[in-house]
């Protein structure tokens, strides 16, 4: 046997080298550029005893093989050599693999991601488990990075360029059978035969693996024509998407196609180069931020209390937003839900909700049939307070409305238990009112989702001046579950995410009100890199929430909340957007288009006088300056906090790292003077905060 650090070897009576990974001190096994030396070591011991049969690698992590490189390696790189270097380095590591003169199978259960497919890419076969924690892709694009150890060259020769590029330019993540399927791996069986099936592999004692290209793309991509209109529907396709603002898409598909035209030495050496220029940019930079920031999120709990074991939890209300949180709790969280609502109809909307939702993914084959009917019976629902004695947490989704909801708690108090939390889910109340005619105000906080709840990550916790610590780190538990990012802020109007929020959607009205056309307006902001622009997001969240939400920030927080007074005209109209089938847009099916009759009924003559980049920021200077007034307010915790909610909460763009990150790379100084030029084109509601101001006289940055 050898061990040497990360890697044991062992060689069997059979004659069967093994190589196990087991990264000391770590949960994951992740790849480190300290290992290059130890690999090393064991595969020239390996290459010299041509008498084996095989190598089958495999992990001794109870729940993943290799989860990627270590990203923590990439921040010590002082230049693009010093990190092409680590590229070629695991190039050469995992080329050495690939010429072993005998066979060798990766036994992959639990995540297999990055460098770890690279690993796996360069044996001859791959064998994964069935199981739902398997996971098998290269997500370095959601870094801003490319595959930099022959994934880029190895994976589209295995199965073709077009499911190869789908999967490199997206950073998907597979499950077993769809990985099998599209060839990815060379079978996919229980784990509790996964080495056994992984040794037969070997015993069929063929080296060198099996190509599953399709036939008819081998036809198209084996010839320069078609592999030319492949790649310039794949640019045009993901230049849609990205707008220009992700280098990283651009580089793999040069990468991709550079390699297949002149052969994979040349191809890696074009790999590691492009790898290394793409860690030195901003936009990888801002998006490893993002990564580092919900990884030590993960390990955060809200409070210094313990928080309570959850065992059932209720939901009031079956609308959208109730159905959406029972589904996250049953799916994610694999927690029994209660639904109550005032009527059966809205109790069976909600399980309906969920039936739709678990038939999709049983007809996609994430869940079995069994999986489905289990999740189903997690479901139960009526019109009273039954067995609510019994629930640990109960989530109320009713209609903003503050005397509803203080009913609600007191509902709660009288058939829940004493220490049953309630977790109120408000877009804009104070939370401090709907506890302040509670018993036990103790266990009142807020818990505000964004919908649809199932896709979006954010959750804000809100608890108010008298919300105990254990309430706080029970709801950031149970966020957690259900799969979603929890910050924790401070119980003010708009919290944090609709308080940043209303200021940019104002401008953008004011900007449609001088003129500017409605879809201008959206592309402005949607090049600016946004996933949908100020105008449509207005039409999904309904003109009449924002009708709603508006009155309450302008009383509370004073008049720069308030902006063109358009709300009542459009409803006047019925216009509430894509929920009555009109607001800016006209929506039919799926289909959407400016409604231009709205310009009428506004009194406006659209015409384009100003340029996108002039737009967007106008937009988004407001949204700057109302994220410094949360962090010097206490609103949020920290300017990471402040980040992750915008990424995570509006879709604020990524790859400038989030509003502080992006204040920082702009220079607080410049910012000023921007917001100043703002001041005299537009008015005095662009007057840069006194936090920037400080900041700019000090010379500081949000982040070191």
């Amino acid at each position: 046997m050898t061990t040497n650090n990360a890697f044991t070897l062992t060689i069997d009576d059979d004659n069967l080298a093994w190589l196990a990974i087991d990264v000391p001190g770590e949960k994951m096994n992740t790849l480190q550029a300290a290992f290059v030396e130890q690999m090393s070591d064991i595969l020239e011991q390996l290459k010299q005893q041509s008498q084996l049969k095989g190598l089958i690698v495999h992990s001794l992590k109870p729940d993943n093989f290799v989860a990627g490189a270590d990203v923590r390696m990439l921040d010590a790189c002082k230049n693009a050599a010093q990190a092409s270097e680590l590229a070629a380095q695991g190039q050469t590591m995992f080329q050495a693999l690939s010429e072993l003169p005998y066979p060798v199978v990766a036994a992959i259960h639990g995540p297999c991601l990055g460098g770890g497919l690279e690993l796996a890419l360069a044996c001859d076969y791959r064998v994964c488990t069935d199981s739902t924690i398997t996971r098998i892709g290269l997500p370095e694009v959601q870094l801003g990075l490319l595959p930099g150890s022959g994934g880029t060259q190895r994976l589209p020769r295995l199965i073709g360029l077009l499911p190869a590029m789908d999967m490199i330019l997206t950073g998907k993540q597979l499950r077993a059978p769809k990985a099998k399927k599209l060839g990815v791996v060379d079978d996919c069986v229980p784990e509790s035969i996964l080495l056994d099936v992984a040794k037969r592999w070997i015993e069929k004692g063929k080296k060198g693996a099996k190509h599953r290209v399709p036939t008819k793309e081998k036809l198209i991509s084996r010839t320069g024509l078609g592999r030319r209109v492949i790649f310039d529907q794949a640019a045009k396709k993901t230049h849609s998407k990205t707008r220009g603002n992700y280098p990283a898409t651009d580089a793999i598909l040069e990468v991709i196609r550079y390699g297949l035209e002149h052969g994979i030495e040349r191809g890696l050496k074009l790999e590691s180069e492009r790898f290394g220029e793409l860690v030195m940019t901003p936009e990888s930079k801002a998006l490893r931020s993002i990564f580092f920031a919900t990884t030590e999120m993960k390990k955060e709990q809200g409070s210094d209390a313990k928080p309570k074991t959850i065992q059932r939890v209720g939901v009031l209300g079956g609308g959208l937003m109730g159905a959406g949180i029972s589904h996250v709790t049953v799916s994610k969280a694999k927690l029994p839900v209660r639904v109550k609502d005032v009527s059966n109809d809205g109790v069976l909307n909600a399980l309906r909700y969920n039936h739709q939702l678990f038939e999709k993914q049983r007809k996609r084959r994430i869940l079995r049939r069994a999986e489905q009917q289990a999740n189903m019976l997690k479901l139960a629902g009526g019109t009273d307070f039954t067995s609510f004695q019994h629930l640990d947490v109960v989530v109320e989704a009713v209609f903003e409305d503050l005397a509803l909801k203080q009913q609600m708690v007191a509902d709660i108090e009288q058939y829940g238990r004493k220490d049953t939390v309630f977790a109120t889910n408000t877009s804009s109340l104070p939370i401090g009112q709907i506890a302040e005619k509670a018993q036990r105000p103790e266990n009142v906080v807020g818990l505000h989702y964004f919908s649809p709840v199932e896709k979006m990550p954010l959750v804000e916790v809100i608890p108010h001046q008298t919300t105990s610590e254990e309430t706080i780190s029970t709801v950031v538990s149970l966020a957690k579950k259900q799969g979603k990012t929890p910050i924790v802020v401070k119980d003010k109007a708009g919290f944090y995410v609709n308080r940043i929020l209303v200021p940019y959607m104002n401008e953008a009205a004011q900007v449609l009100m001088a003129g500017e056309p409605v879809e201008h307006v959206d592309k402005a902001l949607l090049d600016f890199g946004f996933p949908v622009g100020p105008i449509s997001l207005l039409d999904e969240v309904g003109i009449d929430v924002g009708a709603k939400i508006m009155p309450i920030l302008v009383k509370e927080l004073g008049a720069r909340f308030q902006g063109p007074n358009v709300f009542d005209t459009l409803l006047g109209d019925n216009r509430k957007g894509r929920k009555s089938g009109k607001g800016f847009y006209l929506y039919k099916g799926k289909k959407k288009q400016v409604d231009k009759s709205v310009y009428k009924l506004l009194s406006l003559t659209p015409e384009s006088n100003m340029k996108g980049q002039d737009i967007a920021l106008r937009c988004v200077l407001p949204m700057l300056n109302e994220a410094v007034r949360c962090l010097d307010e206490g609103i949020i915790r920290s300017p990471r906090d402040g980040d992750i909610g915008a990424i995570f909460g509006i879709g604020f763009p990524p790859f400038l790292g989030g509003p502080f990150r992006y204040m920082d790379q702009l220079g607080i100084k410049n910012l000023v003077e921007i917001m100043n030029q703002h001041v005299q084109k537009y008015g005095d509601r662009f007057a840069p905060c006194d936090g920037l101001l400080t900041r700019a006289g000090l010379d500081q940055r949000f982040y070191d």
